[in-house]
């Protein structure tokens, strides 16, 4: 049996990676309207993973007994204007999502729960992962977005950005 604060925070969690892959499918919407399909590529990657972050949490909660309870997603807080804007919103919210993953942590550590902490080191190395991702994405725009052919080059790599399933066993 889970830790109370923990199950709590985990289901929290949950609803908070479906909200992830909500605010990235607005960026999705964002780049397809201006014609950019390999910076909405990267981005539709983005909404399949955090599916997966949000439905590996519920399935953890699930085989240590634990009730999920899923909340309305709320609207987007961010509405994207200029190209850049989607890069800079999502690798702050990979910082914020890194900050709620090290809190789980901390409060699997207080309770003594290691297998949570176990379960839990995946979306640590994860969202590294992540944010090293946005950052670098961000980088790249600034060094190339403002050249028209720089920013169609960019966006061809974006294209051959290809989803693949997390191997987290639970």
């Amino acid at each position: 049996m889970l830790d109370k604060t923990v199950a709590k925070l985990l289901n929290e969690q949950v609803n908070k990676e479906f909200y992830s892959a909500y605010f990235y499918l607005d960026f999705v919407d964002f780049y397809t309207s201006e014609g950019l399909d390999g910076f909405a590529n990267w981005y539709t990657v983005q909404v399949q993973e955090e599916r997966d972050h949000a439905m590996l949490m519920r399935q953890y909660l699930l085989n240590n007994g634990e009730k999920v309870t899923l909340s309305a997603i709320d609207k987007p807080e961010k509405t994207p204007k200029k190209f850049a804007d989607p890069l800079k919103f999502g690798f702050e919210h990979e910082q914020y999502v890194t900050s709620l993953i090290h809190k789980i942590y901390a409060a699997a550590d207080k309770a003594g729960d290691f297998r949570t902490m176990q379960f839990l080191d995946w979306f640590v190395k994860e969202q590294g992962e992540e944010e090293k991702n946005a950052d670098t994405l961000i980088k790249k725009f600034e060094l190339f977005g403002d050249d028209a052919k720089s920013l169609y080059m960019l966006d061809s790599e974006l294209k051959t950005r290809v989803y693949m399933a997390p191997s987290l066993v639970l």
